[in-house]
């Protein structure tokens, strides 16, 4: 028995002591065949060993180095070759061999030319089963150096294809251990031209959660640039990120492509932050920066473990230029019209103009056109806050400040509220819009508060000696992919009102064209009035604002008007009848006619016409009450009073009549 165990125990010596004789005489070479064989087998994919095998021995992960290795790329793609390396060295994980599991914990490429694809279809040259289909057939690599190489990148599916050539960085010419890799690309990334470099660590920790890789990088893609400078952990899997990021472009639009998130049309825009990204949330935290001539400041976070990703937001304006929403809600550019007086010396010079003639066309529009891309909604629930501590306006555009409040959930975007400081009061609006319909479906309702009339006309120096509060209810709804068309297909109400106020009898002389009166108050002082009431209500339907009532009462005299207002032509046609209450010497007592379009209204009167005497009897009938008005009057019982009576008693159209030849106010 104790012979036989003898004989065993060499037996189990003289095996490994061959192998290692026969290691020590003919070397590793052997072992290529079979190890090229064993690859084309599983992978249908041809390795190539060019140079000895050397390996060095250790647990639990010998080291194996070889030279001039080539892996073939699958016949659909586009380059023969998926690797080409000089020189090759890495480890292999011996107790993952016993449980099945290739893995590699260390690899270092000199001099690698690697080309990398993605099919149409889904499959990908790196996945090593024959159909390059199953993700978990890769080649698991822990830390991988690169020593001056190239890689290329294409995916026909998404319009991306870039090169990248990478360089070893030495601390100095001498150097013998690298300090870092440089890379340079350029290319297409989703169809926008790429071109990028940086540099960051020699060793990259693919599959380390828990080592932050450092990078910084600088990159062009399309119009937008990113500046980068921090650490990202686990470069496959983007467990965490923490970087410092500056981005610029010329809208904030333009990031989709790169982040796959809908942002609104700005005009040039640069930001400055940090980037923080742990599990399925990202930050963009105390970012600071300007959209425009806006600065804008403030914080963002994406939560993308949801059915969508969900970003919420708080964003703060010192100085909002108002141009700056304009690309926002689908304008090139903002126009604020101001109310302009028409001066007496204007009349004599003034043209002949039919009131009822068509308006000219000027080919230009004010209202809104670029539609709202729609498509990209369905890419974002959002939550965001911007406040505006102070607008850079036209000084015919009274605002003050801006607050809002807007969230997105499922394409159906919300603005609640939506808050303007407007002529020393507020305009306060709630707006939705569907984009899961098509056209969009769109409800305003928006709420003018205790408006000031001196405010209101800023540019008009006789309103600075008028007072008054004005306000008022816009309830609209309407259909399209833009702003315009929104408009024109819109049905609802708007009212105005104001009531309790006093007013420059100068400016309501000019527009009764009372020469003799306007004469001796130019030459005298302009004189203050009562404002008793004055309304303004249209019925809107399929775009037509047609007037219920407009009206103009002091207790010098009273303007009344109808006609409508075409928000899908953008076309003006209002008649106003100025009636002194008391005997005027010298009185133009005519019709104003206003017509034209928004761009380009035109003024106009008929100095032929007298007009008609009954004028008062038709100003106050007993006919279409609006008692829907009176909630917009202030409660003062003795002026609401007055101005409930006059609503009460809204005006009948007027006469229709074949004018007279007229004259431009202009």
């Amino acid at each position: 028995m104790k012979r036989s165990l003898k004989w065993l125990a060499v037996v189990l010596l003289a095996v490994p002591l061959l192998a290692i004789l026969w290691i020590l005489i003919f070397g590793w070479n052997w072992a290529r065949a079979p190890l090229q064989r064993i690859v084309l087998e599983k992978t249908g994919r041809q390795l190539v060993i060019g140079g000895d095998l050397h390996v060095r021995l250790g647990w639990p992960a010998p080291h194996v180095h070889t030279k001039a290795v080539t892996f073939a790329n699958p016949p659909w793609a586009k380059e023969k070759q998926m690797l080409a390396v000089d020189d090759v060295e890495f480890s292999i994980n011996v107790p993952e061999l016993f449980r099945k599991n290739l893995l590699f914990p260390e690899v270092r490429l000199t001099h690698p030319i690697v080309f990398l694809e993605l099919a149409a279809d889904g499959r990908k040259t790196w996945l090593l089963d024959r159909n390059q289909s199953d993700d978990s057939a890769r080649i698991p690599i822990g830390r991988l150096t690169l020593d001056r190489g190239q890689l290329g990148y294409d995916d026909a599916g998404k319009n991306t294809s870039f090169r990248a050539d990478i360089s070893t960085q030495h601390l100095q010419a001498n150097a013998t251990e690298a300090s870092g890799v440089l890379f340079s690309a350029s290319g297409l990334y989703k169809g926008l031209t790429l071109v990028a470099h940086g540099n960051g660590a020699t060793v990259l920790a693919l599959h380390d959660d828990s080592t932050p890789y450092p990078l910084k990088i600088e990159a062009s893609i399309g119009h937008t640039s990113i500046n980068g400078n921090g650490t990202i952990t686990s470069l496959l899997k983007f467990t965490a990120m923490d970087m410092q990021l500056v981005l610029r472009g010329e809208s904030l639009a333009d990031l989709f492509p790169l982040f796959g998130i809908a942002l609104p049309e700005t005009h040039a825009y640069m930001t400055t932050g940090r980037v923080l990204h742990s599990d399925h949330m990202w930050r963009y935290d105390n970012f600071s920066g300007h959209v425009g001539k806006s600065d804008i400041a403030g914080s963002m976070q994406i939560d993308s473990g949801g059915v969508r990703p969900f970003m919420r937001g708080e964003l703060v304006s010192q100085l909002l230029d108002f141009q700056d929403l304009a690309p926002v809600i689908g304008a090139k550019k903002l126009v604020a019209l101001a109310t302009a007086t028409t001066k007496p010396a204007e009349l004599a010079a003034s043209k002949p103009v039919s009131p009822a003639a068509p308006a000219k066309a000027t080919g230009s529009h004010l209202l809104p056109v670029i539609p709202f891309k729609t498509e990209r909604w369905g890419s974002v629930d959002a939550e965001v806050t911007l406040k505006a501590k102070a607008i850079q306006r036209a000084k015919a555009l009274p605002l003050e400040n801006l607050s809002m409040h807007l969230k997105m959930q499922n394409s159906l975007l919300t603005l609640d509220p939506l808050d303007f400081g407007f002529a020393g009061g507020h305009l306060k609006a709630v707006i939705t819009m569907d984009g899961g319909q098509s056209p969009i479906q769109a409800h305003a309702k928006i709420a003018v508060r205790k408006l000031l009339l001196p405010k209101l006309f800023p540019t008009i120096n006789l309103a600075k000696t008028s007072i008054g509060n004005v306000n008022g209810d816009f309830d609209l709804t309407g259909k399209g992919n833009s702003v315009d068309r929104m408009l024109a297909t819109s049905n609802g109400r708007v009212s105005l009102v104001v009531a309790d106020g006093e007013i420059s009898k100068l400016l309501l002389e000019e527009i009764g064209l009372h020469l003799v009166e306007i004469l001796q108050l130019k030459i005298t002082d302009d004189k203050i009035i009562k404002l008793r009431c004055g309304v303004a209500d249209f019925a809107v339907k399929s775009g037509i604002m047609q007037a219920n009532v407009l009206l103009l009462d002091t207790e010098a005299s009273t303007i009344i008007g109808n006609g409508n207002i075409d928000l899908s032509q953008e076309k003006l046609d209002l008649t106003l009848m100025p009636k002194t209450k008391k005997t005027i010497l010298v009185s133009l007592r005519s019709p104003i006619y206003i017509k034209g379009t928004f761009a380009k209204p035109e003024v106009s009167i008929d100095k032929a016409r007298v007009a008609t005497r009954g004028l008062g009897a038709l100003a106050l009938g007993l006919i279409n009450p609006l008692l829907i008005l009176i909630p917009l009057l202030e409660k003062d019982s003795g002026v609401q009073s007055e101005c409930v009576r006059l609503i009460n008693a809204a005006q009948t159209p007027l006469p229709k009549t074949s004018p007279a030849p007229t004259h431009d106010l202009h």
